[in-house]
């Protein structure tokens, strides 16, 4: 990975919020009334553009943006009113169990004939197809497990130590080269793609955008601790099988050893993550606050919801021989394009 920190380019605005957003980080420009959100599709590009924007100042901001901008109290207000506009709709569309034992049963029961993406790549997906999915993807895996880090000064006793341990986990251990977001950025290299941070947000799609604007939502608010966890434990739960199906994917494709050895990684870890996450996190979270059983089961299912609706898009355009980015990737490089187990 990259190690250059400075932040990338402000991306193309696809909206009057997003043009607002960026036009006010730039300098250059009024921020957009902060009820024009209420007006915003709470799943469009334009108000998931405009709410990553500010988020990102959280982690590693943009080129040529004040740092001051992160606390900014104005921009701070229609943030607020982007993240209301998300979360209403969230709750009313997302809720599907009444409680947290239900939704971890669900996550925990693999269907016979599963439908998902991680199924068709493995089963008939193309490199081209797997270069759009990492591309996706590293919106959140070149940060990978930075927006869960927020939630650990939100819990004590098991609950802390367990969160802490498969944080650490996530960072490589103590070791730099293990850290899940070089091994991710070596998966990229393996696929002919650019690893600087950040490069891919102009292909990534509301879709895409609103998967990790929930993971910076739910831990930017002390509120939403538990559904950040429950958000944790959905990604955990599910990654180990999803993980498997895709390093098939990639061997069956010729992806390269970095490429495979991500979600290999992935395979061992998330097993042992999961066990950690149900008895430790989230027992030790309920035992300290039982009330936030609520907010767990919210967590679960939003991640659900919105992992469902990226799903429906990718196989939507990739079944119709179409991306699925909304900048399509170059032709890979002919080494690359010409390997094949």
């Amino acid at each position: 990975m990259d190690d250059d920190h400075r932040g990338p380019e402000l991306p193309s605005a696809r909206g009057p919020l997003s043009a607002g957003v960026r036009e006010y980080l730039r300098g250059t420009g009024p921020l957009p009334r902060a009820e024009d959100a209420a007006a915003a599709s709470p799943y469009g590009d334009d108000l998931h553009l405009a709410l990553y924007l500010c988020y990102e100042l959280h982690y590693r901001s943009f080129a040529g943006v004040a740092a001051e901008r992160e606390w900014d109290p104005a921009l701070l207000t229609v943030r607020a009113a982007l993240e209301r506009r998300f979360l209403t709709a969230l709750r009313a569309d997302a809720t599907r169990h009444a409680g947290v034992d239900d939704a971890l049963d669900d996550l925990l029961v693999e269907p016979v004939h599963g439908t998902g993406v991680s199924h068709y790549l493995r089963g008939e997906g193309e490199l081209w197809q797997l270069r759009e999915y990492a591309t996706l993807r590293s919106l959140y895996h070149l940060k990978e497990a930075d927006p869960h880090a927020w939630v650990l000064p939100r819990l004590w006793g098991r609950a802390k130590a367990a969160m802490a341990a498969v944080e650490f986990d996530e960072y490589g251990g103590g070791r730099a080269e293990r850290v899940h977001a070089r091994l991710f950025a070596g998966l990229m290299r393996d696929l002919d793609l650019d690893t600087s941070y950040g490069r891919y947000l102009e292909a990534g799609t509301a879709e895409v955008l609103a998967t990790v604007n929930l993971m910076s939502l739910f831990g930017l608010h002390r509120a939403l601790r538990g559904a950040l966890v429950g958000h944790f434990a959905a990604v955990e739960i599910t990654s180990s099988p999803g993980s498997r199906r895709l390093a098939e994917a990639l061997r069956r494709t010729g992806a390269g050893p970095a490429a495979v050895f991500f979600y290999d990684e992935h395979v061992e870890a998330d097993a042992v993550h999961e066990q950690v996450v149900r008895h430790e996190v989230i027992a030790g979270l309920l035992a300290e606050e039982p009330h936030l059983a609520a907010d767990v089961a919210f967590g679960i299912d939003a991640t659900g919801h919105l992992e469902d609706r990226l799903g429906d898009r990718l196989l939507t355009d990739w079944r119709a021989g179409r991306s699925a980015l909304r900048v399509p990737l170059g032709a890979p490089a002919p080494a690359l394009a010409g390997r094949r187990h």
